[in-house]
């Protein structure tokens, strides 16, 4: 074994720059367990190694040092940009880490000549008006479901449109006008409504309204009662929208951030104002490391969140906190001048703003002690497995393996992983099985095992108990593949339905002696089992709906060895379409100019399954 040298503070610091800039600490592995940024690098880094250093959490990090590296940056503002990055980048072990991976949804308002309202997530390259972000895609088809109701405005996907030659079952909804069929709508009624679902996502639903009242008194003044009668529909379904949607103060646009912290486990509330509404909410659970402090949480939380470009989230200009951060004047430099537009950090005392302010913490309260609970009622069903099983030691992680597909097309095995906390989403995985004979559950068992663990070490994160969704046939083929395993082995278990089917009925059964054991239907061992069993059929289900999904998209022209896109272009215009090619013969696909007698044999071997 390698000696590893201890870090040598003193001549690392004699060297030090007091410039600003970002540090990286390495431990002994090289790998980054710490990112930091200083207005001064050399006082900043010195305060790690001093000898009155009171944090454990501090002690452990310095303990860990083996390495550390610096950037020196222009400004601190800069430096706060670069520190974000790179924590997003490294995700190490004693920073505070916002565990969230997704874009911001927008509602987009395209520019066809007949434009779409639909939804949005990634970068905004098309060509359209972007409203939002919103918080969560649900909280976008909750807006996009009520301006259905409102404005008959498409929704359809373009080739949907493109496709028509009459209207569909939402223009008989009176959900859509119908602009795909000339004869239902003009072009000028049409861009009409348009302009009334601009005003109405800019928050200026009083002109709507008003001119919506103008149009209504002057198609009853010309008895034309019909297009009076939608008028006044359309009228009171907005009136309705405002009512659920408006609030009731006069700040237009805000962030409002609430905050709670109890056992271990805090919570960043955010809620959402637009343009005088309620765009919606969201709760973050940081991941942070022991003994971190309040400030220290919302202080990182609010960088990682508004410092980055990968999830579309523009700030408002007013950010309501929960109580004062470090750095706060440095971070409303770096985050107005992130986004190109002045932002300023409010901890309001009084009036509308503390309002908000206590409805967002009363809600991260609520979150906070609701995840309490699940995690309370999760560690009791492990205790009641650790009983129930009675393992030599306390169970600490465990896997589930079940199989999906449909008549043996599209195969997909999924692993889903659970600790003392509850799901382990980040450890899940799904595989794609290959290379079996349809509808073998057996084979594709043992390929995802294979997968599973075919890099294993023993330093690997191999679960305490391993539970198969299936009989014995299924439980032999984990049994064969740890035969000859030389680490640490887990405890393959079975888990059998019922006769009927039935949930409380199901059986396990023990690798080895395959001996059973029924558990009572009300123990929370069972109710755990029974958790990670369906949570890995829904895992297992929604992959291969996904791979079903694609596969029916997809041309069977796409996957022939040997057929790029100019063939398949020649073979369809030659042939008049997939189904001329399906009827040909070799002799006939050989005669398509680009496609030799050798690739009309390939071509027509695929498509007939030979």
């Amino acid at each position: 074994m390698v000696s590893v040298l201890p870090f040598d503070s003193k001549a690392f610091l004699s060297n030090l720059t007091e410039k600003p800039g970002v540090y990286r600490m390495y431990n002994a592995d090289k790998v980054v367990i710490y990112v930091g940024k200083a207005k001064n690098l050399k006082k900043r880094v010195s305060s790690y190694f001093r000898t009155s250093v009171n944090s454990n959490k501090t002690i452990a990090l310095v303990n860990n040092i083996a390495h550390i590296d610096v950037t020196v940056t222009h400004t601190e503002t800069e430096a706060l940009i670069l520190e974000n990055n790179y924590i997003k980048q490294y995700m190490p072990k004693y920073n505070v880490l916002l565990r969230d991976d997704k874009s911001y949804p927008y509602i987009l308002l395209s520019n066809h000549k007949h434009p779409r309202l639909t939804l949005h997530r990634g970068a905004r390259k098309g060509a359209g008006q972007y409203f939002g972000p919103y918080p969560s895609s649900g909280a976008v088809r909750d807006s996009l479901r009520l301006m259905q109701k409102i404005f008959p405005v498409r929704q359809c996907e373009d080739a949907y449109y493109r496709a028509r030659s009459r209207p569909c079952l939402q223009h008989q909804l009176k959900r859509c006008s119908a602009p795909c069929v000339a004869g239902y709508v003009e072009d000028k009624d049409y861009d009409e409504q348009v302009q009334f679902v601009k005003l109405f996502l800019q928050g200026k639903d009083t002109q709507v309204t008003e001119s919506l009242i103008a149009k209504m008194d002057q198609a009853s003044q010309n008895l034309a009662f019909e297009s009076a009668a939608r008028y006044r529909d359309q009228i009171s379904a907005l009136r309705k929208v405002q009512e659920q949607q408006w609030v009731s103060g006069d700040h237009q646009e805000l962030d409002i951030l609430g905050f709670d912290f109890q056992l271990g486990i805090a919570c960043v509330f955010i809620l959402f104002i637009r343009d005088g509404k309620v765009l919606g909410s969201k709760s973050y659970f940081p991941k942070m490391p022991k003994e971190t402090s309040e400030v220290e949480i919302l202080t990182a939380f609010i960088g990682q969140f508004y410092l980055s470009n990968e999830h579309n989230r523009r700030p408002s200009k007013e950010i309501i906190l929960p109580f004062s951060i470090e750095e706060q004047g440095s971070l409303e430099m770096a985050i107005s001048e992130f986004h190109s537009q002045n932002i300023k950090f409010y901890v309001p005392q009084r009036g509308e703003k503390s309002r908000y302010a206590k409805l967002a913490n009363t809600n991260a309260k609520t979150a906070v002690e609701s995840r309490l609970t699940e995690n309370l009622s999760v560690q009791k069903r492990f205790e009641a497995l650790d009983t129930a099983l009675e393992l030599d030691k306390p169970i600490l992680r465990i896997e589930c393996f079940d199989i999906s597909h449909t008549m043996g097309q599209q195969t997909v095995a999924s692993c889903v992983v659970f600790n003392r906390e509850g799901p382990l989403k980040a450890d899940y995985r799904r595989y794609n099985i290959e290379g079996i004979t349809p509808g073998d559950d057996y084979a594709a068992m043992a390929q995802a095992l294979a997968r599973r663990f075919k890099n294993a070490t023993e330093d690997s994160k191999i679960p305490d108990v391993l539970l198969i969704d299936g009989g014995k046939g299924q439980l032999s083929q984990a049994e064969s593949f740890f035969s000859e395993w030389q680490y640490k082995l887990p405890t393959l278990i079975g888990v059998a339905k019922g006769t009927s089917r039935k949930p409380g009925l199901e059986t396990l059964i023990m690798a080895g002696n395959h001996e059973t054991i029924q558990l009572d239907p009300t123990s929370p061992a069972l109710h755990l089992v029974q958790h990670v069993r369906d949570e890995s059929h829904r895992f297992a289900i929604a992959g291969h709906r996904n791979r079903r999904g694609k596969a029916a998209k997809a041309s069977k022209l796409e996957s022939i060895p040997g057929v790029g896109p100019k063939r398949r272009q020649a073979l369809l215009k030659f042939m008049g379409g997939l189904q001329g090619v399906l009827a040909a013969s070799i002799d006939e696909i050989a005669k398509v100019p680009g496609i030799s007698p050798k690739v009309a044999e390939i071509v027509f071997n695929h498509l007939h399954d030979k």
